[in-house]
């Protein structure tokens, strides 16, 4: 009791904050790399695909994060499993303008969410480009993803949330959601 005091006056006067490693997860032109720079630099950056693993820390509110962006070609998903042992939190991003895709999308989800070693690791699922025509709404991303069929399979704490790193909308709510399950 006494230490949780110490944490939040500490944390207060800005000398206390939590550390987490944070995985950006989810396919090529999902918006992982947008959104790293858009956390890091508050503005919109033109980025080319991510060749390599390039990771950044962050700090918002009394969390340091070290953020993974691991690109999501076909060949950059076989080295995420590499980043998973000291994971604490992952994002999961998923363009819901590029309907083809979503099947590819909803597997790397499953694969991820059917990792042991990820088992109790919370997972913010992002439906990004919510501004761009072909978008779907919430409803049909959860019913073409099938979100609410692996919620109910899973334990772990899991939510989606829909936005458009471009309009600065939906990201935000998401890291507050997660970072209340990451641990001190």
């Amino acid at each position: 009791m006494l230490k949780n005091f110490m944490k939040t006056v500490l944390g207060y006067l800005g000398l206390y904050s939590k550390k987490a490693n944070l995985l950006f997860l989810g396919l090529d032109n999902a918006g992982k790399t947008t959104l790293l720079h858009m956390l890091k630099n508050d503005r919109m950056t033109q980025t080319a695909p991510t060749i390599h693993p390039h990771s950044e820390e962050l700090k918002m509110g009394n969390i340091r994060f070290n953020t993974f962006d691991l690109g999501g070609h076909e060949t950059a998903r076989k080295i995420w499993k590499d980043y998973f042992p000291a994971v604490d939190g992952i994002i999961f991003l998923i363009d819901s303008a590029d309907q083809k895709r979503f099947p590819e999308a909803r597997e790397e989800l499953e694969n991820v969410l059917n990792t042991p070693e990820l088992e109790n690791i919370p997972i913010a699922i992002l439906g990004n480009k919510i501004d761009k025509n072909g978008a779907v709404s919430e409803e049909i991303l959860r019913e073409r993803i099938d979100i609410n069929g692996l919620f109910s399979k899973d334990s772990r704490p899991m939510e989606l949330f829909m936005c458009s790193i471009t309009q600065k909308v939906g990201y935000s709510k998401a890291l507050e959601w997660l970072s209340g399950y990451l641990k001190d």
